[in-house]
């Protein structure tokens, strides 16, 4: 039962984690220039940063616990070579997320927030654009090959040397 558990936890959370960045980057590629409409550059900068907080980060954080809860309490994945290749991309999308897209997202939102109140320079708005839509979708990539991973689970075995 517990195995069952781990396993939905697991594929509920990369689904709403892959969702979330599907619709982060369709979000992202919608922005206006915020000289031409500062106003609506806020409001998606803010659906943004809801998406990123409310979606995106606990879909994360389900997918790694789950996992490395589902690692711990199946002995059949202690020995297979794709469940730690998914361990160590779990870490690098956990950092990834958090360093690459959550943290920019938040902050730019702040910064929009404070342009349409005048404390900042519309100028210093949208610096990030680009840098965050190339994230989403390499961390989309690695999020899409570890479900890959865990569908089709690869076993890799030491070739033997034939002896003559």
């Amino acid at each position: 039962m517990q195995r069952k558990v781990m396993k939905f936890l697991h594929t509920m959370g990369a689904i709403g984690m892959l969702g979330a960045m599907a619709s982060l980057i369709v979000v992202n590629a919608l922005l206006p220039d915020p000289e031409q409409g500062l106003e609506t550059y806020r409001a998606l900068r803010d659906v943004m940063d809801g998406i990123a907080r409310w979606v995106l980060f606990p879909s994360l954080g389900v997918t790694l616990v789950s996992g490395l809860l589902s690692m711990a309490i199946t002995t059949a994945f202690h020995n297979a070579g794709w469940a730690w290749l998914k361990l160590v991309s779990g870490v690098v999308m956990f950092e990834g997320t958090l360093l690459a897209v959550q943290g920019p997202i938040e902050r730019e939102a702040e910064l929009a927030a404070q342009a349409v109140s005048g404390e900042l320079a519309v100028s210093a708005l949208a610096t990030t654009v680009a840098a965050e839509q190339a994230s989403l979708w390499v961390l989309g990539f690695v999020a899409s090959a570890n479900v890959v991973l865990g569908v089709f689970r690869p076993i890799w075995r030491k070739r033997k040397v034939a002896v003559s």
